[in-house]
């Protein structure tokens, strides 16, 4: 039996993490999975994230602080070794770092990296630390959408050969079309109202803010609900009470049962100002339910092109005007067959499977 072993910065709700959990949680085989998280406490995130408890025995919380830390960097390699690690596969530049030097210095052949934006290469010194660290690890790397990966090329002076692209997918297994009426009682939302829905950490770069300003434009009959916690929630509820639209806007807070809030809406919307290849854009469509979002990073890679709409960044108007269009357009094509054909979990756990095999 194999050990895989993957390592992420930490396991709290975002699309890398669940990206993540996804594999580990649908990969069949004879492999045997763990999870490492440099920052941390088991029982915290398990607290925070009640997702985690289904694999929380393939949880490995390493309790990082702040900072440069070469104890951590002995702790991983004592670690790889006891679980006997035969390949591990790292999410962002911090896991590359610690997991990527710990794994070679544990004498692991297989290391995988994937990018899951590009970015932040722009900083120079991020972007010079990741060519020092790729030198010395020569991690497999992986890009999760073309974009990243032409990111990659041009930002780290790599040749096209060197990256592997393998897209993010979703479960369209559990992420299926449901009741509507259904799935609005289930979660307490109006019946007979248009709702938009956006689905992610309430953070500045995701955009609520102009999501909001957006609603105060749109019909007043529109409503929208928005699931997930973050720093600026409270910012947003003041928003939207002093735009008078709060009757209109429905905060869910973090919830576990996203099939059934994608099923709940009419349009999907995420207005971003930074992303990679966002997974809650794939979810919602495998769900059957429309998008509008945000021209940014690869957004564009997994909308469907035939039943989905760009907007630029930043302009209520823009993102208004798109949403009233779309919401109230009837599409012969649901775009949950684009997410079948190029967005399937299944998919992404083959290509990732094949590759430890083609590097052991």
């Amino acid at each position: 039996m194999s050990v895989w072993v993957q390592v992420v910065q930490h396991l709290r709700p975002g699309g890398i993490e669940t990206m993540a959990l996804d594999l580990q949680r649908i990969e069949n085989g004879d492999d045997d999975a763990y999870i490492i998280s440099l920052e941390g406490d088991k029982q915290a995130a398990l607290n925070a994230w009640p997702r985690l408890k289904a694999c929380s025995d393939r949880l490995i919380f390493m309790n990082k602080k702040t900072g440069l830390s070469l104890l951590l960097l002995i702790r991983l390699r004592r670690l790889l070794k006891s679980l006997n690690a035969n390949a591990v596969h790292t999410h962002h530049i911090g896991p590359l770092i610690y997991g990527g030097l710990a794994a070679r210095l544990a004498g692991i052949k297989t290391v995988i990296h994937t990018e899951h934006d590009a970015w932040h290469l722009r900083d120079s010194k991020r972007r010079l630390l990741q060519q020092w660290i790729i030198a010395r690890v020569n991690p497999m790397l992986v890009a999760d959408a073309d974009l990243v990966a032409r990111d990659m090329q041009q930002s780290l002076g790599l040749n096209r050969e060197q990256i592997r692209i393998i897209k993010n997918g979703v479960n369209t297994h559990q992420f299926v079309t449901g009741d509507k009426a259904d799935a609005r009682k289930c979660l307490k939302l109006p019946e007979n109202v248009p709702l938009i829905g956006c689905a992610g950490r309430l953070e500045l770069e995701k955009g609520h803010k102009v999501l909001l300003e957006a609603m105060a434009i749109l019909d007043p009959k529109i409503h929208l609900v928005l699931a997930g916690d973050g720093s600026q929630r409270a910012a947003l509820e003041q928003q939207a009470q002093a735009a008078n639209i709060s009757h209109r806007v429905h905060f869910l807070g973090a919830i576990e049962t996203m099939p059934t809030f994608y099923q709940s809406l009419d349009l999907f919307c995420l207005p971003s100002f930074f992303e990679g290849l966002s997974l809650v854009i794939l979810e919602a469509q495998a769900c059957g339910i429309p998008a509008v979002v945000t021209h940014v990073g690869a957004s564009h890679e997994a909308l469907c092109p035939r039943t989905g709409k760009l907007v630029e960044p930043g302009s209520p108007f823009a993102l208004a005007q798109a949403l009233e269009t779309e919401i109230g357009r009837t599409h012969q094509e649901s775009p949950r067959h684009f997410v079948k054909q190029s967005g399937d979990l299944r998919a992404t756990v083959r290509h990732y499977a094949a590759l430890r095999n083609h590097c052991a």
